[in-house]
């Protein structure tokens, strides 16, 4: 089964505390392998008042965390009776698993945050395989060459025309093979 991204519903203002609960349940319950990230989604916000400017970080989506996972028995269960947990987003209820988000979504709510939906640090190495999602070079696939984390880039060798070619894609533009 592939990892796909879900939303979970909390407790409203309860989101980071519900983070910290289920990834302690996911490592005390050896569910690493089942589940992935744990993400509240949120975004930096200049405000000002009184004439002071100040920054502060802002959710996206109060009441719900992203959750990357495989959706087997035990992980939906342990997410489902994490405490703080009121459902999933996309479940009918009475046993239904639910849908998980699409690739664009996941991408458009982490480019937001100034992430990537590849977990840069685990699965990006030289030499890995990818798969290019949207952009001038969709539907090929490609080996990594190096990454910069910096500027969400990643250079791949394509093969154009029976030639092995360097080109650079956004983080977004790529997803891994498996």
């Amino acid at each position: 089964m592939d990892k796909q991204w879900y939303v979970v519903n909390t407790y409203s203002g309860h989101e980071n505390k519900v983070k910290e609960k289920l990834e302690m349940r996911a490592e005390s319950m050896d569910m690493k392998d089942y589940i992935f990230r744990v993400i509240v989604p949120e975004q930096k916000v200049v405000e000002e008042k009184d004439g002071v400017t100040k920054e502060k970080l802002k959710k996206m989506f109060p009441g719900y965390i992203l959750v990357e996972m495989v959706m087997s028995d035990e992980a939906w269960y342990v997410v489902r009776n994490t405490p703080g947990v009121t459902g999933f987003i996309g479940s009918s209820g009475k046993g239904a698993k639910p849908t998980p988000l699409q690739s664009y979504e996941v991408d458009s709510i982490l480019n937001n945050m100034g992430m990537s939906r590849i977990d840069v640090n685990k699965e990006l190495e030289a030499g890995a395989k990818v798969k290019i999602v949207s952009g001038p070079f969709a539907g090929m696939f490609g080996t990594i060459d190096s990454v910069d984390v910096s500027s969400q880039t990643v250079m791949l060798f394509v093969d154009l025309f029976g030639q092995e070619t360097s080109v650079e894609v956004n983080l977004s533009e790529i997803e891994m093979v498996v």
